[in-house]
């Protein structure tokens, strides 16, 4: 390589950005083709976030150095960022054919396949990465989230302490061991998260991932009050930052709903009939899918955000936002014929599916009519729990801090908003949609009434009985959701009813499902 390019590879790790542009630009002005230049500057480029620009970059120095795997890696990330997932896996595989040996090469692959869904496929790519640089912290960690997905605990409580011991600044491996683990008086993490919140806590990010492992761990410990304390401290750095305005959420479900009259007798000539699994998160979704992909008719696809791109890319609306009422009300002028067969394409191009699967996204409920109207095979199967635990569930869980859309879980009251219009929509949906193609499952019954409820389910999907969706929690298959501990074990009902252990504490939030009319009478203690 040549000297300037290995001196703008030091700058660029040092984060000195003009120093080491400055050095790529003097190494293309003597060669215009010099494909490692144009690899530093996609590297210099994505570290800022311009994944277009740095996408770009990266298909040029593939094409004037196509053995350039890092290149192919690096351009794999960029395209998975602009939401370009097809290309993104046959980047990264193509990475993989050039038979790389260097750890970041190797992690970077890895993390595409995951985040394209294809998690059993990266995890040998995390344990080659992690062999490759051993005492390199962050790709222990991938590594460990990967084992968490695949079901294989105790190595991942490994790898995550690992992670932990390898920077004395992480606060992310302890906190995961303590989310896959159950704290007990005997053994828990209580005084070691504390230290790391005292010393970490002033960081949003830290605070989210350090408070909600400590609140996890007094829940086990059978302390509600002081999980909730915890929860409210955790989050309240990052609720300060969002500026979350729970009228928006107010028009999506407006939007919503406006979809199931606009749509109405409209369908298209795509075929497919994949079954989506939605409603709001920690409602029994991940249990559902697990039960009927133990069929041996469907596959679980994971958590797809493909059709609401393939809606987005069709209507062209201005905004920045994948799903808003501008795309949701556009969507009565789409040809809903391409838009069944760009969705199935683009499941069928990335993650390779044949036959039928399902989509297990949450935020597909908000589409349920643009879907069965785009898709006349497909199935919409919305899960319900009751209203206070799907409160209490959606307010406990650490959702991606990039994904807005869950913002609401910041704060109980802004949940308890969210879930009264998620009720008000569903309850228009069973009026407005064919109940044939549309059902409401509620996580209850699947818990206390499992056999009749998975017959039903089949039943609705079209499929016959088969005993292995009795015994869902013996699917191999990987789950990365926050259910992955939990839907490996048998069913238990230990969590019905939760919402009873911090009544006092929720009566903010309960105040407003009964405003709304979400509680049955007499539900709640008398105060």
């Amino acid at each position: 390589m040549d000297t300037r390019l290995e001196e703008a590879a030091k700058q660029l790790s040092q984060k000195a950005y003009r120093a080491a542009h400055a050095l790529c630009l003097a190494a293309l002005k003597d060669d215009p083709q010099n494909g490692d230049a144009f690899y530093l500057l996609g590297l210099l480029t994505s570290d800022h976030e311009n994944f277009a620009r740095a996408e770009d970059l990266f298909r040029t120095a593939v094409r004037h150095r196509p053995g350039h795997a890092a290149a192919h890696a690096q351009h794999a990330r960029c395209l998975l960022g602009l939401s370009r997932r097809s290309e993104a896996v046959e980047a990264a595989r193509r990475a993989a054919g050039l038979g790389p040996a260097d750890a970041l090469t190797l992690d970077t692959i890895g993390v595409v396949l995951s985040r394209a869904g294809l998690h059993a496929e990266a995890l040998p790519f995390y344990a080659r990465a992690t062999g490759a640089d051993p005492g390199h912290a962050d790709y222990h960690y991938n590594h460990a989230a990967a084992l968490q997905f695949a079901g294989e605990m105790q190595a991942a409580r490994e790898a995550y302490r690992r992670c932990a011991a390898l920077d004395p600044g992480d606060t992310r491996g302890l906190p995961a061991v303590v989310q896959i683990t159950k704290q007990t008086e005997a053994a828990n993490e209580t005084a070691p998260l504390e230290a790391l919140f005292a010393r970490h806590g002033g960081d949003p990010d830290a605070a989210l991932r350090i408070g909600h492992a400590l609140a996890k761990a007094a829940e086990d410990l059978g302390q509600p009050e002081t999980a909730l304390a915890w929860l409210a401290r955790a989050k309240a750095g990052k609720r300060a930052m969002i500026a979350h305005d729970p009228a928006a959420d107010t028009a999506l479900f407006a939007a919503a709903a406006r979809t199931a009259e606009t749509l109405r007798g409209q369908t298209s000539g795509a075929a497919g009939a994949p079954v989506f699994i939605c409603g709001m998160p920690r409602t029994g979704t991940t249990l559902v899918d697990r039960i009927l992909t133990s069929h041996s008719a469907l596959t679980p696809a994971g958590e797809l955000t493909d059709f609401a791109l393939s809606l987005k890319r069709m209507t062209r609306t201005p905004s920045n936002l994948v799903l808003d009422p501008e795309t949701l009300d556009a969507a009565a002028g789409a040809d809903l014929t391409a838009l069944g067969k760009a969705y199935m394409a683009s499941v069928s191009g990335s993650l390779g599916l044949s036959g039928r699967f399902t989509d297990k996204m949450p935020l597909n409920i908000l589409l349920a009519p643009v879907i069965l109207a785009a898709l006349p095979q497909a199935r919409v199967i919305c899960l319900r729990r009751h209203p206070a635990d799907t409160v209490l569930s959606n307010y406990r869980q650490m959702f991606a801090t990039s994904f807005s859309y869950y913002n609401y879980a910041y704060t109980l009251e802004d949940t308890a908003h969210y879930y009264a219009e998620f009720d008000r929509l569903v309850r228009h949906f069973e009026e407005a949609l064919p109940p044939e193609r549309f059902t409401v499952v509620q996580y209850e019954r699947v818990v206390t009434g499992l056999d009749s409820e998975v017959r039903r389910l089949l039943d609705f999907c079209g499929l016959p009985f088969e005993a292995a969706c009795l015994a869902f929690h013996e699917n191999t298959a990987p789950v990365a959701t926050a259910s992955s501990a939990q839907v490996r074990e048998p069913l238990y009902t230990s969590a019905l009813a939760r919402w009873k252990r911090y009544e006092a504490a929720l009566k903010p939030a309960l105040d407003i499902l009964d405003a709304a009319g979400c509680l049955a009478p007499g539900e709640r203690s008398a105060t």
